[in-house]
């Protein structure tokens, strides 16, 4: 099933998403009116990704690193060395994420690769335009990660972040079928997140009741592994698991 194509080459251009009158940084899809936030978004998350005052809260390099446990940084640079010295072709990283994951991707891009970075809220968009700077080779676009207006095969790497421990089951499986739809053949889909930690992790005892109260779906990827969210009948090319941190959080890549 294809879709309509997004504006990929080149995005169209728009203001700096503030009302002063400047020329714009770098291209950027149109923020649609009709692309609702979901519900579960803003009824879960409304406090850490969609207010603006909870945008400038959390967007400190130290706070996602304590969050963490200090673990931002190495799960950072596991992500990009998966993805390559030099990052080339055509990237889509699903959803924006706080600290600098994102400008530390774009640094790594080759010459002709680009970097195409979705989200579904408005201010986040506009929160990473501000950390990117001028970056021609660069692309943000207003999508939803359940519906992405990309055509199949498109990327050659895909990247989500922390993204899955935040959806709930049925919005997860879309995520990662479309993330799956949308890379090439060969390509990878590149997943970093939480897992079950082992039984003599003190942190497990810790996380659970943190998680039960402010990550109400993160347990799913404690109780789940990723393979189980999978489309039906795909049977991936290969897939590598890799867990940090006395098994708190893991890497999983898929070869599709």
């Amino acid at each position: 099933m294809k879709k309509s194509p997004a504006m990929v080459a080149p995005c169209a251009s728009i203001p700096r998403m503030d009302s002063r009158a400047a020329s714009p940084q770098r291209s950027t899809s149109i923020i649609s009116p009709d692309l609702a936030i979901p519900d579960y978004l803003q009824q879960t998350y409304w406090w850490a990704y969609i207010h603006p005052s909870g945008v400038r809260f959390f967007e400190r390099q130290w706070l996602v690193n304590a969050i963490l446990w200090g673990n931002f940084s190495r799960l950072r640079d596991a992500a990009l060395a998966e993805m390559g010295i030099p990052i080339s072709g055509e990237i889509l990283q699903v959803a924006c994420v706080y600290g600098n994951l994102t400008p530390r991707l774009a640094d790594r891009l080759a010459p002709g690769a680009r970097l195409h970075v979705i989200d579904i809220a408005p201010v986040q968009l506009k929160n990473l335009q501000s950390k990117l700077g001028r970056r021609p080779n660069v692309c943000l676009h207003h999508q939803d990660s359940t519906r992405l207006s990309f055509e199949e095969g498109q990327f050659d790497q895909v990247l989500l972040f922390f993204l899955l421990h935040e959806q709930p089951a049925g919005i997860r499986e879309q995520t990662i079928a479309e993330a799956l739809r949308v890379v090439k053949p060969g390509g990878r889909v590149i997943f970093v997140d939480y897992h079950r930690p082992a039984w003599t992790n003190p942190f497990r005892y810790i996380m659970i009741p943190i998680l039960k109260t402010l990550e109400p779906f993160a347990l799913d990827t404690w109780n789940q592994e990723i393979t189980a969210w999978l489309p039906e009948g795909l049977t991936p090319a290969s897939l590598h698991k890799e867990t940090f941190f006395g098994g708190l959080y893991q890497k999983v890549v898929i070869t599709r």
